[in-house]
């Protein structure tokens, strides 16, 4: 499933093209690597999302073509929250 799709229908990002535009401003990756809005995603990926001043990351439990709001934060699992640092 691609990056930007799985982000929208988790409801970790509320509009596709948000999750697009925040992908390619470099503020995704998968497993420590930086992700683009294509990138593939799948079952036990570790995704983190700078969200402004902190970082969530995520694992990816299950991947569906459709999800209802009460089902979308079974789609993964919260794994920690941190303060934003940026390298200097």
């Amino acid at each position: 499933m691609r990056l930007d799709k799985f982000l929208k229908l988790s409801r970790l990002i509320k509009r596709r093209t948000v999750a697009k535009d925040v992908s390619e401003q470099g503020r995704v990756w998968i497993n420590s690597r930086e992700a683009k809005p294509s990138s593939a995603v799948k079952v036990g990926d570790e995704l983190a999302i700078q969200f402004g001043q902190k970082i969530v990351t995520v694992r990816v439990e299950r991947l569906t073509e459709s999800t209802r709001k009460e089902d979308a934060a079974t789609m993964y699992t919260l794994v920690k929250e941190e303060p934003y640092r940026a390298e200097e």
